[in-house]
């Protein structure tokens, strides 16, 4: 049994419904841990009643140190600085639980992620992180760091020491900008293989994780999981979903054998949230001239790539 732990808001919902369909047929057996990060996506997750589920409600979990560092931060860095707290609410909550792995909600698996659990236990240690493995063209490891906060493993024991030091940097200071070597809460990974080289291993199968900005390094086969970040709703009525696919440059092949099946599911989920009476929310409140712009976008840009799309799909 592996324990997983994410987190989002209403905002994120038909993401969050994705990410466990993506679940329940490749990881089979799990539990999947959801901390609300507002009132409204645990009302609304309590009535779905998803299998393999477990609800954190954030609202009763909230530290005093939370709550002091939540009045001077934006909704996406205090759901930054949440991250490491959220392996510890799983600990809490139930204390058979020997690892959690944190995945972000808008990932979304391919395969069984039993290869990289395998590499982990044949390194002995205790915490697992990723490297983002850019693509030369979109390398941002000076600004965003070299590793990923999208798939980060740790166990109760060993794991701890690591962290509790994560933590306590993120109440520090956890922003949306460079600063001293620092960002958000993903540069502190930097310093885990030389601060704890003994408990941290780093994912050398770089091509088991994939996301837009190394689409085009790796053969999307490759991949047991994707990270589809920037991928946002920006248009729906009810007939019409409109999603914008990110400003990178995504190979044809990926669009159309990871994007669309992707899409299917958030379709379906969106489908899920209407059916309870459920208004799902606009996640990119784009002007109506980037619309059209996006719109104009959608065209080829060169050969077999597909640059700053959106994506229509007819809801049925």
């Amino acid at each position: 049994m592996e324990h997983y732990v994410t987190l989002f808001d209403s905002f994120f919902l038909p993401q969050g419904l994705a990410l466990h369909m993506s679940m329940e047929r490749h990881v089979k057996d799990y539990t999947l841990w959801i901390l609300c990060v507002d009132d409204e996506a645990y009302k609304v997750l309590a009535k779905i009643q998803l299998p393999n589920v477990r609800l954190l409600y954030l609202s009763e979990l909230e530290t005093k140190e939370l709550l002091c560092v939540k009045q001077w931060r934006t909704k996406g860095e205090y759901c930054w600085t949440l991250t490491p707290f959220s392996h510890r609410f799983v600990f809490e909550a139930d204390p058979s639980v020997a690892r959690v792995t944190y995945i972000d909600a808008d990932f979304w698996f391919r395969k069984n992620p039993k290869s990289i659990f395998e590499e982990l236990g044949a390194s002995g240690k205790h915490v697992l992180i990723t490297d983002h493995a850019y693509a030369p063209e979109y390398d941002q490891s000076a600004i965003s760091g070299q590793y990923c906060v999208q798939f980060v493993t740790i166990t109760r024991d060993g794991g701890e020491v690591v962290r509790l030091w994560w933590e306590q940097r993120c109440v520090e200071w956890c922003h949306a900008r460079h600063e001293d070597g620092k960002f958000g809460d993903q540069k502190y990974l930097e310093k885990w293989p030389e601060l704890f080289c003994k408990e941290t291993h780093v994912l050398q199968n770089q091509s088991l994780i994939l996301a837009p900005w190394n689409a085009n390094r790796f053969p999307y086969s490759a991949a047991v999981a994707w990270h589809f970040h920037g991928v946002r709703i920006i248009y729906l009525n009810r007939k019409i979903v409109q999603f914008s696919i990110g400003d990178y440059l995504l190979p044809k092949v990926a669009v159309s054998y990871v994007y669309n099946p992707y899409f299917i599911d958030i379709l379906y989920a969106i489908k899920i949230l209407i059916g309870i009476n459920y208004k799902v929310k606009i996640q990119d409140n784009k002007s109506l001239f980037r619309i059209f712009k996006l719109f104009i976008s959608k065209i080829l840009t060169y050969r077999s790539y597909v640059q700053n799309s959106t994506m229509s799909f007819e809801l049925r």
